[in-house]
């Protein structure tokens, strides 16, 4: 393909020989040549415009390809589910109106030293210290540590919200020397433990063959007792 300076080179080349054709000839044939120079001059701007429409067709056009153009694809956010959370709430229990709190040892002390197979009453005083009254029926039950013979105690009276009652239960001291622990709680009508946990604690010495009283705290009643110190005011 020619380039823009091979014509022009072109057209220099016709004007000259059109020239020198001019130059040679006779007068009659001024008219003639002078014609055949304006042809020339014609033509050689015609190649010229014709190399340059050449040119511009045979020059790549850089057509913009389409990129086609990605679907966004719609995803959906689950939030996290505290599953533990949520189990942990539907499992806790309501928040109770039953209260207790210990206030003393009526009878053995802590570590109180009993002679091995003695009987004995412990008692505690504790006070309905929740919003609603212990009804008749609600136990007092042994939870843990040595039992020392001892079952379950049951109130036979309502013990009212503010008001002081006395817990006892009989037991029965081991017949091997050493320091003793029992672990005692309350619970309503349902089964469902509420309020201080209280406990007996008690030293035995001797053997049972050696025994011969127990001290004087530690004298055994027959039966439990509640005996109510306070009456609440309404």
């Amino acid at each position: 393909m020619k380039t823009h300076r091979q014509l022009l080179r072109q057209i220099a080349t016709s004007l000259a020989a059109g020239l020198l054709l001019a130059a040679c000839g006779s007068g009659t044939e001024e008219a003639a040549v002078t014609l055949t120079v304006e042809v020339i001059q014609t033509e050689a701007v015609a190649t010229f415009s014709a190399g340059l429409t050449a040119t511009a067709v045979a020059m790549p056009t850089n057509t913009p390809t389409q990129t086609e153009t990605p679907t966004p694809i719609e995803t959906s956010t689950i939030a996290p589910t505290n599953t533990a959370a949520a189990t942990a709430a539907a499992t806790l229990p309501e928040a109770s109106c039953y209260g207790l709190t210990f206030v003393s040892d009526v009878t053995i002390p802590d570590d109180t030293t009993i002679a091995p197979s003695q009987t004995f009453t412990k008692t505690w005083r504790v006070r309905n210290s929740g919003s609603c009254a212990w009804q008749a029926g609600f136990d007092l039950n042994f939870t843990g540590g040595e039992a020392m013979g001892g079952s379950t105690v049951s109130l036979t009276n309502a013990v009212q919200p503010g008001a002081e009652v006395d817990l006892s239960v009989p037991l029965t001291a081991p017949t091997a020397a050493g320091t003793y622990r029992g672990n005692w709680r309350m619970t309503d009508a349902g089964g469902t433990f509420f309020g201080d946990e209280v406990y007996v604690q008690i030293v035995v010495e001797g053997s049972a063959a050696t025994a011969t009283s127990a001290p004087a705290t530690a004298t055994p009643t027959a039966t439990p007792t509640e005996t109510p110190t306070e009456t609440a005011t309404p």
